[in-house]
């Protein structure tokens, strides 16, 4: 069946993660994906390893099937001219060079535009092309901390730690992907193109959205709360007789279940505990009845008895329980592809599951330059080799 984004035709600029996340998702949608990089391959994560397979990468295959690859030098007349040539019969292009570098080859969006004008096309920067910071360059680890995700995230024993994916990579990604298809939507009604604006940065402190507007209302600094909640308590894990389990209580009537559950009837009847913002007040006393009370049961017990009241709770996985689970593999989340330098590769699946234009992958991440016959132009002819 064709892709929803079949005949989209998006010419990729990008590397490390952020960009080459969004093609992805576009990719795996149906539209073309021309990956574009120096000759011998500068995606810097074809070398970010080990793990390697082959001497591919695995960082390099989380991002990049559903792709093209062809190598152009950006320093070169001919490479320049390729890249205008191929923005012509596109309709994306996207980039993540530092701000202003693109205008400097001669292929910023002022000039493209003009050679396309219903081009879409998509700046991924770390701080914006405006403003300050305009200039500096952003890294998800840098931009973690200087969010705040980091002051919120670990414990106040831990200090202030970052998440354990390059989440901000992976936050502006999907905002891109977003934009690109609202700007070919809108593209529809108005036959114009334009450019989006993506920064790392922006997409970051999007992301802090209850614990930012807790800030913005109170003006109380967030405090690292491990894992608890700063709304909703108990919302959080609790050790077992035999590990740990996730408590996830998002109303008093899943609270006043759990008490039975737990033999503690009446800490619901208790006033300081009978409603969401009263234990949040007193979580301090609250929380230590009921670690008590889960110690008594090892998490297969719990984990059974709260299923079945309908309280959500969950194992704490490793990534090997998870590969594992029959849910996710239901779910299509595992695919086995054959790629011609790393032989057998496993990735995870799409989490996007259309009815009528299902995602489909149909190219394994490429090598550097392995579709340069079909898009760059032979120099002994006028025709495409």
């Amino acid at each position: 069946m064709p892709g929803a984004l079949e005949k989209i035709r998006i010419l990729d600029l990008s590397r490390v993660l952020a960009g080459p996340y969004c093609t992805m998702i576009l990719g795996d949608l149906g539209a073309e994906v021309i990956k574009v990089e120096a000759p011998g391959g500068s995606d810097e994560t074809r070398k970010w390893g080990p793990p390697f397979q082959n001497d591919v990468s695995a960082y390099y295959l989380s991002a990049n099937r559903n792709k093209k690859s062809i190598t152009v030098d950006l320093k070169s007349d001919n490479g320049i001219n390729t890249i205008k040539e191929l923005a012509q019969n596109s309709d994306v292009v996207i980039n993540n060079f530092k701000t202003g570098t693109m205008e400097r080859f001669g292929i910023g969006y002022d000039t493209l535009s003009q050679l396309n004008p219903q081009l879409v096309y998509c700046s991924i920067t770390g701080f914006g092309e405006t403003g300050p910071y305009k200039d500096m360059p952003g890294y998800d680890f840098i931009i973690q901390a200087m969010s705040g995700l980091m002051s919120i995230t670990g414990d106040e024993q831990s200090g202030p730690q970052k998440l354990g994916v390059a989440i901000t990579d992976v936050l502006t990604g999907l905002y891109a992907c977003i934009g690109i298809q609202a700007a070919l939507l809108e593209r529809t009604q108005s036959g114009k193109g334009q450019k989006l604006d993506i920064s790392l940065y922006d997409s970051a402190v999007s992301s802090l959205v209850n614990i930012g507007s807790n800030y913005l209302t109170s003006g109380q600094i967030p405090k690292r709360l491990g894992n608890e909640h700063a709304n909703i308590v108990p919302y959080q894990t609790f050790p077992t007789a035999d590990g740990e389990i996730v408590i996830a209580v998002g109303n008093d009537n899943q609270f006043h279940k759990l008490c039975q559950i737990i033999g503690r009837s009446y800490l619901s009847k208790d006033q300081r505990f009978s409603t969401n913002p009263e234990r949040v007040k007193h979580r301090e006393v609250l929380v230590p009845q009921l670690q008590k009370a889960f110690l008594s049961k090892p998490s297969a017990y719990w984990q059974k008895k709260c299923q079945k009241n309908k309280i959500p709770c969950g194992p704490i996985q490793n990534i090997k329980e998870v590969t594992q689970d029959p849910q996710l593999r239901a779910r299509d989340m595992f695919i086995d592809f054959h790629h011609p330098t790393a032989g057998a590769i496993k990735m995870i699946g799409s989490p996007l599951k259309l009815s009528r234009t299902p995602i489909t992958v149909r190219h394994h991440p490429p090598n550097a330059g392995e579709h340069n016959h079909e898009f760059i132009t032979n120099k002994d002819s006028e025709e495409r080799i």
